[in-house]
């Protein structure tokens, strides 16, 4: 009879994930995201969305966001992967805080309320798709820049 395995262990609490982590972390995650969000809500008062049309400012944000992710995440695990601070303070606190997954829902719900069916599904895959395609131009160009650098 096959021996049954060790049931997973439980996972730790919030509280308890919290405390594990160097309070510098934590800052630097806190900073960032104050950051982040201001530059956000900068862009959000530049480029103000109006119900029933694209909302340009989220999709910036979310696109610039997924560029700037994509070279952050080359830079912090191929360039210089000793900086202990760089994601959390850049990828996690910063444009964690730009970029927005909950306003983008927002913006498709919006867009749909304004009877805009079709504006609300070429906003969700246009802003899904270009950030996704900005992420890996990030890396790309990240990696030729270090490439040249060497």
């Amino acid at each position: 009879m096959p021996a049954t395995p060790d049931p997973p262990e439980p996972r730790p609490t919030l509280r308890d994930a919290l405390r594990a982590v160097p309070v510098t972390v934590l800052a630097a995650v806190s900073l960032g995201g104050v950051i982040g969000s201001l530059a956000r809500y900068g862009l959000l008062l530049a480029l103000p969305p109006e119900p029933g049309r694209f909302d340009l400012a989220v999709f910036t944000a979310n696109t610039l966001g997924g560029l700037l992710i994509g070279a952050l995440m080359v830079a912090a695990t191929e360039i210089a992967p000793g900086r202990r601070h760089l994601r959390p303070f850049l990828g996690v606190g910063v444009l964690g805080g730009f970029t927005t997954f909950s306003t983008y829902i927002v913006g498709i719900g919006s867009a749909a309320a304004a009877d805009a069916a079709l504006l609300a599904v070429a906003y969700a895959f246009a802003t899904i798709a270009a950030a996704l395609t900005a992420a890996a131009l990030g890396m790309r160009a990240t990696r030729a820049i270090a490439r040249r650098r060497r």
